[in-house]
């Protein structure tokens, strides 16, 4: 279970990258044809940017931001702050560690619910992107997925730590 999530995590941060990809490219377009309008002007030529440029680095970033949390999880990578429990026993180190992956599972649980209704109030609403017209509703769904991976993440590793605080191996 441990390495399937792993390989899931590993595949859907890939693919948050090309999301990542795809803007940092749509944005040096955009930026290119900045430079040509500022030449072509003076000719008396005009090059526009790309449309909906706006609509799509805004959505594309509500898709990616949350696809790299479980690979970060399974990779340990978040923020730690082990000043206070350097000098603690092996086995309380282990059951803090455990608290936390319960916090950080509940955490992830609590904002994936939140963001289902938000996705559920939006496609009531029928939200379209502004420029390119696109139903806002749809980019919500790689975030639950996001968030929904990443508590699956932290439970496989919660029984870990706990087995360590209350076992010798």
């Amino acid at each position: 279970m441990k390495d399937w999530l792993e390989r899931i995590s590993e595949g859907w941060a890939i693919l948050g990258g090309l999301i990542l990809l795809s803007i940092v490219l749509a944005t040096t377009l955009n930026v290119g044809s900045f430079a040509l309008d500022k030449l072509a002007r003076l000719y008396g030529a005009n090059v526009a940017g790309l449309p909906g440029y706006e609509d799509f680095v805004r959505l594309g970033v509500s898709c990616a931001a949350l696809m790299f949390f479980p690979l970060c999880q399974v990779r340990r990578g978040h923020v730690v702050v082990d000043i206070f429990t350097q000098s603690m026993p092996r086995r309380v180190v282990s059951f803090l560690d455990g608290l936390s992956l319960v916090l950080v599972t509940a955490l992830g649980g609590f904002l994936a619910y939140w963001m289902l209704f938000g996705m559920l109030e939006t496609r009531a609403d029928g939200a379209l992107s502004r420029v390119l017209g696109w139903p806002v509703w749809l980019f919500y769904g790689p975030g639950i997925l996001s968030l929904m991976l990443w508590v699956l993440v932290a439970i496989s590793q919660v029984s870990e730590a706990f087995m360590a605080a209350f076992t010798d191996g």
